[in-house]
């Protein structure tokens, strides 16, 4: 079965992984930096070795980021940057194919350990199986 995994992140996480610190992210240093990428690619080796990665992602920052809505009279409204009411939104994602729920926790119980530097928000990996072929509906 496919599973999206998701990891989250705020604006000040990105500014944070730039060296500029925040009452919501420390500031990241280089060997900071290094270690996360290191942990990142060896993850997406093993997954790619054993034949489960699809996809894998780390997305732009949330200020790059682009809404479209409804907004009176049905028509398109255009916002630049994040939701307003929403803190932490998707930084990077996989698109995994494991045998089972508990191998793809596995796999996200091992995504929680990724370096940082100390202070770090350590957010939830969320994991959503991937409908395929008219399963359950929305």
């Amino acid at each position: 079965m496919k599973y999206l995994v998701m990891i989250q992140a705020t604006q000040a996480d990105y500014e944070g992984m730039r060296g500029k610190p925040s009452a919501g992210s420390p500031a990241w240093g280089e060997k900071d930096l290094k270690a996360m990428y290191a942990f990142m690619e060896k993850l997406n080796n093993d997954l790619a070795e054993s034949g489960e990665m699809v996809d894998g992602q780390g997305l732009a920052e949330p200020a790059r980021t682009r809404t479209v809505g409804l907004g009176a009279e049905g028509r398109p409204v255009i916002t630049d940057g994040p939701y307003g009411e929403t803190k932490e939104l998707l930084c990077g994602y996989w698109v995994l194919d494991c045998a089972s729920l508990e191998r793809v926790t596995e796999i996200a119980e091992r995504i929680l350990a990724c370096p940082g530097p100390e202070g770090v928000t350590n957010y939830p990996v969320v994991i959503r199986p991937i409908m395929e072929g008219g399963g359950d509906v929305c």
